[in-house]
């Protein structure tokens, strides 16, 4: 059976003639603002699991995120809303993981540290609410 080059059947061979083995070859960077973008949709999705606060325009404020990428590894900030009544040590927690988690997945960096602040509690009255005129 005869198999193209590159396909999964072949064995890979030694790296092309001329180029520095992949360790001597440089690094990728990951800007700070794309990984605070990752974080924010993160946080985003783990809100809406973990805290039943549906991700729509319409409810409580989007998350926003900072991140500090320093040496394979990051710090997160992180500001969201949360609904009242809520647990809320144990749903900061859960969001916190959850964050961490897929930023290190989509990103390959060590996350240090994921500082979480709730910039207020939302009660299901305060999203169907109004304009007063």
């Amino acid at each position: 059976m005869k198999t193209r080059p590159g396909s999964p059947g072949e064995a890979s061979g030694p790296p092309a003639a001329g180029l520095p083995p992949p360790a001597e070859r440089g690094a990728t960077v990951i800007p700070d603002r794309v990984v605070a973008r990752i974080a924010r949709q993160a946080a985003r999705t783990a809100q809406a699991r973990r805290a039943a606060v549906p991700p729509d325009r319409g409810g409580p404020t989007a998350p926003s995120a900072s991140a500090a990428v320093d040496t394979g590894s990051v710090r997160l900030h992180l500001a969201l809303d949360l609904p009242y009544p809520t647990d809320i040590p144990h749903v900061c927690e859960r969001i916190q993981q959850d964050v961490a988690e897929r930023v290190a997945q989509l990103t390959g960096l060590r996350v240090g540290e994921v500082l979480l602040t709730v910039r207020r509690l939302v009660t299901a009255a305060d999203g169907s609410r109004g304009r007063v005129r």
